[in-house]
């Protein structure tokens, strides 16, 4: 044993952080920390004097000198929650954020009303990542199938484990295509939390993101609405008859992305904020001449 506690490996692991100004401390030392040692909050709470092995400081060490480095807490544990499920990162992936959340919260009663009334419902993802948001959808309504759909075969690996490990790999399909392209069926709900960062933007956001975060998950081009027009475009020829899309957007896109749907045929039939208050969540209806 290394003669370290926990509470000890804790308070260092939490200075170093607070000395190098990063911003959440003693979030990022417990998380890291619990994380890597298979400790639940409980037990890392309730024993501070639990004896840490040399080997196992040194396997926090390590991961202190990548959070040092700016790599995020949970792309160095591989893994994050998201709507009480644990999700795997890779590096073609984003990591889930709690605010896309809201995006599920708002989707759910909708999908639950079409599968009541059609005995079943099917969910496309368009830029599925991790499969987060798809998943958690699959999770709440065991009525409802779901396609993720990405262009990168990376990011369709990992969607496709973890629907395994979430045991939905009978109701998930992996698609490789560029937005809807490859797409021949139609669906009852799409959603999407497409890239919405403007390019210039993109180059200033925190090392966290800009430096580990894929840059085509953030990419949205010139203006952040390049998968909005591609979306519009290929919507019209995905949705089912009384289907909803349902999209994440940026804080100030709400009226541009509203507009672009608009002008596509589609109706704003809900939005909702983020847990900052922000424009997060645009659902639309109605697109004229649906099958």
């Amino acid at each position: 044993m290394s003669g370290v506690t926990l509470a000890g490996l804790f308070q260092d692991l939490k200075q170093r952080f607070a000395g190098a100004s990063l911003h959440h401390p003693a979030a990022d030392a417990r998380i890291l920390i619990a994380g890597l040692l298979g400790l639940s909050q409980t037990a890392f709470l309730s024993e501070p004097e639990r004896l840490i092995s040399t080997e196992d400081a040194a396997r926090v060490d390590a991961a202190a000198l990548r959070r040092l480095n700016r790599e995020p807490v949970h792309r160095i544990l591989g893994r994050r929650e998201f709507y009480g499920l644990d999700f795997e990162l890779s590096p073609e992936t984003l990591e889930p954020r709690p605010d896309t959340e809201v995006l599920v919260e708002h989707i759910l009663p909708h999908l639950s009303r079409i599968a009541a009334r059609k005995g079943e419902a099917r969910v496309l993802d368009l830029g599925t990542g991790t499969g987060a948001i798809l998943l958690s959808l699959l999770k709440e309504c065991p009525a409802a199938t779901g396609t993720g759909v990405d262009i990168s075969e990376n990011a369709l690996a990992t969607a496709t484990r973890n629907a395994g490990l979430l045991g939905l790999a009978a109701r998930f399909t992996a698609i490789r295509s560029n937005w809807g392209e490859a797409v021949a069926t139609r669906f009852d709900v799409i959603v999407s939390n497409p890239p919405y960062i403007p390019s210039r933007v993109v180059d200033a956001l925190a090392p966290e993101v800009r430096l580990f975060d894929p840059r085509a998950a953030l990419d949205g081009g010139e203006d952040g609405l390049d998968a909005y027009r591609r979306i519009a475009l290929d919507a019209p020829g995905l949705l089912a008859a009384d289907g909803i899309v349902a999209l994440e957007i940026g804080f100030d896109q709400r009226l541009d992305v509203t507009d672009l749907m608009s002008r596509a045929g589609f109706a704003l039939l809900e939005q909702a904020c983020d847990y900052g208050g922000n424009d997060r969540v645009l659902i639309f209806t109605g697109h004229k001449g649906q099958a």
